[in-house]
């Protein structure tokens, strides 16, 4: 299993954006479901398959989230960006 990952604090309200130069599953999950994801069990996550990009997922709540792009079978050659896009202040 080849995947890019990152952990990061984000509040409710953010975006998290991925570019790719290839189709690919972007997740976003708690620290949970993202060791389920690492032995290969069931797990719950936001996001999905993309194949259009920039590709977004809002966070539905504030706490740690384990952002990912799995390439599943793919090479573990992509181009990627990310970026994160931080709620704004009211």
């Amino acid at each position: 299993m080849e995947f890019i990952h990152s952990r990061e604090y984000l509040n409710q309200g953010d975006v998290v954006e991925v570019s790719s130069d290839t189709p690919c599953n972007f997740m976003l999950t708690d620290e949970t479901n993202f060791s389920s994801f690492k032995r290969g069990e069931s797990f719950r996550y936001y996001g999905g398959f993309f194949k259009n990009f920039p590709a977004r997922i809002n966070v539905p709540h504030s706490g740690q989230w384990n952002i990912t792009i799995d390439l599943g079978a793919g090479s573990g050659h992509i181009r990627y960006g990310l970026r994160l896009i931080k709620a704004q202040s009211v």
